[in-house]
């Protein structure tokens, strides 16, 4: 049985910082979850997909990693319960 490849990498920005890395299936509908949920961006990038959620988990450790990295050790603030 082929693994589907079904799976996004985003991120959400406020302006020009990113507030959030994240991986979805729907990501037009969990940027909708975002807003909904209080979470204040100004819009949304899908970086990659579709791909293997596997795949996208790695990826999604790899991008808050190194924005963690970029700004002295602080996650993108709504990655903080994913630091790493």
């Amino acid at each position: 049985m082929t693994k589907k490849r079904d799976t996004y990498l985003y991120e959400l920005r406020d302006g020009h910082q990113i507030v959030y890395s994240g991986i979805s299936g729907d990501p037009v509908a969990r940027a909708r979850s975002h807003g909904s949920s209080g979470c204040r961006f100004t819009h949304m990038n899908v970086i990659r997909g579709p791909m293997l959620r596997e795949n996208a988990e790695e990826l999604e450790y790899e991008y808050i990693m190194r924005d963690q990295a970029q700004h002295g050790g602080i996650p993108p603030r709504k990655n903080r319960n994913k630091t790493y």
